[in-house]
């Protein structure tokens, strides 16, 4: 098993990129929030790596963090998840977000992203419930009461998820919904 690659960023043409080890040039399949975040072709870059071996072929995913590798891990666990959609996935979110949507049970979170309907949604968050969402104490702000009305009244609004969670920041503890989404709104229009 390859669990990790260190070399020079040759190519990036995505979802992929070539990074050349030793004179060896590996072809990596990486979630875009890990290709939004390489440095430039030409610099030096380390990849947390899964290697899946197919019948027909040997495909090397890349990660800039342990936890989006993990998070990897555990989706193609589930049965109809393939790795484009763990890529999927990973690229329209990051895994404090899936944390927070398992946790939450949103499955309106995941449908959001492409190729990801409404049976695969409720698949992921029945089978992640208490693996991946489980530490979403230890990245992302816990949502209690009628916060969660509050967050999702945020989501149909269009505002993204990291704007609706710095809005439920400010607001104070015990607030009504209603006085919650209202106070929420004027705290993102500022």
């Amino acid at each position: 098993m390859i669990g990790r690659i260190s070399g020079t960023l040759i190519e990036k043409f995505p979802p992929a990129v070539l990074v050349d080890v030793g004179g060896v040039g590996y072809d990596v399949d990486v979630p875009m929030s890990t290709f939004y975040a390489l440095p430039d072709t030409g610099a030096k870059v380390t990849l947390l790596t899964h290697l899946a071996i197919r019948e027909d072929a040997h495909v090397l995913y890349g990660f800039l963090t342990a936890a989006e590798r993990e998070a990897f891990r555990q989706l193609i666990k589930i049965s109809g998840v393939g790795a484009r959609i763990a890529l999927a996935v990973l690229s329209g979110m990051t895994v404090a977000e899936l944390a927070q949507a398992i946790t939450l049970q949103e499955a309106g979170r995941l449908t959001r992203i492409p190729g990801i309907g409404k049976k695969t949604a409720e698949r992921l968050l029945l089978e992640l419930k208490g693996k991946l969402g489980a530490d979403i104490g230890a990245h992302a702000a816990p949502v209690v009461d009628g916060q969660t009305d509050i967050l999702n009244a945020l989501l149909a609004l269009g505002y993204s998820d990291k704007e609706a969670l710095a809005a439920l920041k400010t607001l104070p503890a015990g607030v009504s919904v209603s006085d919650g989404i209202r106070q929420a709104l004027k705290s993102l229009a500022r």
